[in-house]
């Protein structure tokens, strides 16, 4: 039997919640702040696997860093410790000297870097010989992972003329460009979108500075969830920014549509209802796809009818999302249709829904986060291998007993 999980909720929520760091950010700015020879690390980083390996690798500098199964810290330390004296061996599990890395190695090459392949051609272990680097002119495909730009740009203002990086064809992962350009500045780089498809980052050092990681905004919108299906609800939530680098914080806009107000605080946010409710919500994700599930999951057990556009993505996630989301919103009476691998409809109908639903989560975090809210309307409702959360909220169901939930584990 797997592990599952059945929730009571409070009749009131009345909360306040530590909502776990920015995985995003906290690699970023670990990388930056080395590069900047910070002495202090950023506060408040995520303790998700990839951002843990990546202190040690940086915090011990030895000669051979097992990154493990981290692929951010793969990519993100290949072209970092091209840049500072010595020389390092990078490896990982076996897994991860299967995973090709000869993109960025070609790139780096071509900026001057010495790396050799330790292993087979094109994929880790890879051997590092720090040096200055002296190119600075790169072509890049749009469509590549966006961490390899992210790896680049960061070094960008370290190499002796800095880097002029033109992208071709279509960009995909816009925000996440844009989040490591943002950042880079708040350390006092300089650099930009020069045209729609080239980046110039300037030869200007980075300066040191006391950095805060904000919480995760992906995670906030479970308990913008829980405060919408709530029959009263303040919740505040610790860490998140006004003028957040995120693009999951457009979703505090699109929950204002649905009954819920934002009020920024000293320590973060406060929601409160405003039962001030839209009939329909349309709504296009192509820039929040981590959260069309809470808005699937919401809107129908709100009972408003929907229109999500933009979802192509999220075919490809942990999951095939909207093959599981019309699955397990049909066990709670709910009829969604699809439409060109992108477009999920809800137009209100339904059907009987089952008397203990056992909701599948498909080895994806977000299908046991968006679901789990779903118990202030369906008590005998079951949550199937639970423990899936730790892949970005370790801390999630924790954080649910807090808030007054009771959770029986029904092996």
């Amino acid at each position: 039997m797997t592990m599952r999980y059945k929730l009571s909720a409070p009749s009131v929520m009345r909360t306040t919640i530590q909502l776990p760091a920015s995985k995003s950010i906290s690699n970023r700015a670990l990388i930056i702040n080395a590069l900047a020879q910070g002495t202090t690390p950023p506060c408040n980083l995520s303790d998700c696997d990839d951002t843990l390996v990546m202190i040690k690798a940086l915090a011990e500098n030895n000669e051979t860093i097992d990154i493990m199964a981290a692929g951010t810290a793969m990519r993100f330390l290949t072209a970092y410790l091209s840049t500072v004296q010595g020389t390092h061996i990078l490896t990982g599990t076996e897994r991860m000297q299967q995973r090709p890395i000869q993109i960025l190695v070609n790139a780096l090459r071509e900026l001057g870097a010495q790396i050799e392949y330790a292993g087979k051609e094109g994929f880790p272990p890879l051997r590092i010989h720090g040096t200055e680097l002296k190119g600075n002119e790169l072509t890049l495909k749009g469509n590549v992972s966006s961490q390899y730009i992210s790896a680049l740009l960061m070094i960008g203002p370290v190499l002796r003329n800095g880097l002029r990086l033109h992208l071709t064809g279509e960009i995909i992962s816009l925000p996440y460009i844009n989040l490591t350009l943002q950042l880079m500045k708040e350390f006092g780089a300089k650099a930009a979108w020069t045209s729609e498809n080239s980046i110039e980052v300037a030869p200007k050092l980075y300066t040191p500075v006391s950095f805060m990681v904000e919480s995760d905004w992906s995670a906030a919108s479970y308990w913008y969830q829980i405060a919408a299906l709530s029959e009263q609800a303040e919740i505040e939530l610790i860490g998140l920014f006004r003028n957040s680098y995120q693009g999951d914080s457009r979703g505090a806009e699109v929950f204002s549509r649905l009954g819920i107000t934002t009020e920024f605080t000293h320590e973060g946010v406060l929601l409160k209802k405003s039962n001030r409710l839209i009939e329909q919500l349309n709504e296009d994700f192509v820039d929040i796809p981590d959260l069309a599930q809470t808005f699937a999951v919401t809107c129908c057990l709100l009972d408003i009818p929907f229109r999500f556009t933009g979802l192509q993505s999220l075919k490809i996630k942990e999951t095939d999302r909207i093959f599981a989301l019309k699955a397990e919103l049909r066990k709670l009476g709910y009829i969604l249709q699809d439409a060109q691998d992108s477009i999920l409809i809800w137009d209100g109908e339904r059907c009987q829904p089952e008397a203990q639903p056992v909701i599948q989560t498909y080895e994806d975090h977000r299908m046991a986060m968006a679901f789990a809210p779903a118990a202030l309307r369906f008590p005998e409702m079951y949550i199937a291998e639970p423990q899936v959360v730790s892949k970005s909220y370790p801390a999630y169901w924790e954080n649910l007993k807090q808030a007054g939930f009771q959770i029986e584990n029904k092996e």
